[in-house]
């Protein structure tokens, strides 16, 4: 949801970029989880507050800018299940990564193995016999079917 930008400040906080449209979305955890890769921590959000275009915030256990300086570049998540449930049609990254991808003919392009945020739209990176970049809109997605872990789009299998 957004990535620890830099320490803000001598008492520990931190500068956080959010990844959201909403960069306020992150104001409405009590927790985050902060690391790299596998390696990730809990922290308890002590205080926060709107900082223009980012946000800075002072985490449980951070107390100088050393600490909040060692934190500088982790990504920041919440767990999944505080998350809310996606409205109709929509749909978080993370459940859409794995799903099998088949065009309108029934022939399996592959899985999605990334998105990818664009300037206009976000593509999907499908990976199979050959990798695809699909562009996440209405008139190519059809049917998006999690339960059965599939996706069907409106592409050719030679494009």
């Amino acid at each position: 949801m957004g990535r620890v930008a830099a320490p803000f400040g001598i008492k520990g906080w931190v500068k956080v970029q959010p990844y959201s449209e909403d960069p306020g979305a992150l104001m409405d955890f009590e927790s985050w989880r902060v690391g790299r890769g596998e390696l990730h921590r809990q922290y308890t959000v002590e205080s926060i507050q709107d900082h223009g275009a980012a946000l800075v915030a002072k985490l449980a256990g951070v107390d100088d800018r050393d600490a909040a300086y060692a934190l500088r570049g982790q990504e920041v998540s919440v767990a999944r299940a505080d998350l809310p449930s996606p409205e109709d049609n929509a749909f978080y990254w993370s459940d859409l990564i794995g799903l099998t991808v088949f065009n309108r003919e029934g022939v399996e392009l592959g899985r999605i193995a990334s998105l990818m945020e664009t300037g206009a739209h976000d593509v999907l990176v499908v990976r199979g016999r050959r990798e695809y970049l699909i562009p996440f809109v209405a008139a190519i997605v059809g049917t998006v079917d999690m339960a059965g872990g599939r996706l069907e789009v409106d592409w050719g299998e030679d494009w």
